[in-house]
């Protein structure tokens, strides 16, 4: 492919992730026809929407269906958003000499589809995680938590969209985590194996890596904040906000982290067979005793995507094919010097029931602030035009700032612009370094 052809891209997903993706894809020169599946409100002005396009869950017919489509339409770059796909083997149905996928193949997403398959490489490769206890018996697993003295975090050991992961304070939440996954089955087959770990103390961040099976190009660190409420209060979410970059990593832990946990999980899976590539994205715990992992993902974090792809200088085609083709030692990647903050908008009741339909007004005035870009995922247009609310995570508000506090003021001023019914969002994102 040569360096100056056009690319036409297929973006699997509908999150605010697919959006910013999308809106980064665009700018490149090289980019021709854009197109997403299912997309949302916000991707059609974009490119064009393929809701009758499945992917999720994936099957044999729906990789059929996409396959069919990428040779039809002369799609030379596919880039999978979500876990899901990735875990099922997407990138593995979709490979073809003159397609490149972005992802990890079905062994490599391994790393975020099974958690104790995570934690027996982290302990192989001495990655620093913490300590854990894995359960398929619900009675052995209650004894266990019975006999502990300190607290412990309940995770899910399969996919759970990200709410498979229980923080705990007492015995009790403990044993009411282990009965919602092992016994009432919230998070279905994925609780039917759970981790019990102990609870680590200090900052959370999320360090993400473009991986081209050898080469490693550490992205700026982000901070996320999951749990719905103001000063982290609540149950967990999808994620209510990120910013990037964030000071509690700088350059001297940074190279810790890509030496002690990047570096040999990369390195590991090579040996075992498989060349990782795409996105290696590790969540830690600044602890006393140093970083922690404690989870894996092999994908862009949503919403920590938002702002990274707000901040990335650079062509992102390029970019992305160079990661599929283990060539990232050739391309320049930078970033612009300022702060990102982005803010979640969520319907309510979000993370439990909510209701969609809920018109959406005022995008264009908060987009006004030409520092404000907002990036939509539960929305869809209806049959008349109207933009509605679609899911629990309704949009990304990402504002540039010479400043942390300076980025997260101008992103809640523009939340106070947009309206749909039952609309909250968290109005102190940051609030952990500031």
């Amino acid at each position: 492919m040569s360096k100056k052809s056009k690319v036409h891209i297929l973006i699997l997903g509908s999150g605010g992730r697919e959006h910013a993706l999308g809106f980064k894809l665009k700018q490149s020169k090289r980019c021709g026809k854009l197109y997403f599946a299912p997309g949302n409100g916000g991707t059609a002005a974009l490119g064009t929407n393929l809701p009758d396009l499945p992917f999720d869950p994936v099957n044999t017919k729906h990789a059929d269906a996409i396959d069919y489509f990428c040779r039809h339409n002369n799609i030379s770059l596919v880039v999978i958003g979500p876990e899901d796909p990735l875990c099922g083997g997407l990138v593995d149905r979709l490979a073809a000499p003159d397609r490149h996928v972005f992802g990890p193949v079905q062994t490599g997403a391994r790393l975020e589809a099974d958690k104790v398959f995570s934690k027996q490489l982290m302990r192989a490769t001495s990655v620093p995680t913490a300590d854990s206890k894995t359960f398929t018996d619900y009675e052995a697993a209650v004894n266990y938590v019975e006999n502990r003295e300190t607290p412990v975090v309940v995770k899910a050991a399969g996919l759970a969209k990200g709410k498979g992961v229980i923080v705990c304070s007492t015995n009790e939440q403990a044993l009411d985590a282990l009965k919602l996954c092992m016994v009432d089955l919230a998070f279905g087959e994925a609780g039917q194996t759970v981790i019990v770990e102990e609870r680590l103390g200090g900052q959370e961040v999320s360090i993400l890596a473009l991986v081209d099976g050898r080469n490693i190009f550490v992205l700026d660190p982000t901070q996320d904040h999951k749990p719905v409420g103001e000063e982290d209060t609540g149950p967990n979410t999808g994620g209510m906000g990120a910013y990037c970059p964030t000071p509690l990593v700088d350059d001297a832990l940074m190279t810790t982290i890509e030496r002690e946990v990047l570096v040999p999980i990369v390195d590991a899976m090579r040996r075992d067979g498989t060349e990782f590539k795409g996105v290696l994205y590790a969540g830690l715990m600044l602890t006393a005793g140093g970083p922690k992992v404690l989870e894996f993902n092999t994908r862009f974090g949503d919403p920590e995507c938002q702002p990274l792809m707000m901040r990335l200088k650079g062509d992102l085609i390029d970019i992305m094919i160079a990661t599929c083709q283990g060539t990232l030692g050739e391309v320049n990647l930078s970033w612009i010097p300022r702060c990102c903050c982005c803010v979640v908008m969520a319907s309510g009741g979000y993370p439990g029931k909510y209701e969609t339909g809920k018109p959406i007004t005022g995008i264009e005035d908060a987009e006004a602030d030409p520092d404000v870009k907002v990036f939509h995922a539960g929305t869809k247009l209806t049959n008349g035009g109207t933009l509605v609310t679609a899911g629990g995570r309704v949009l990304s508000i990402c504002a540039m700032g010479d400043d942390l506090k300076q980025a997260q003021q101008k992103a809640n001023a523009a939340c106070e612009k947009i309206h749909f019914d039952g609309a909250f969002y968290r109005t102190d994102i940051g609030f952990r370094v500031m």
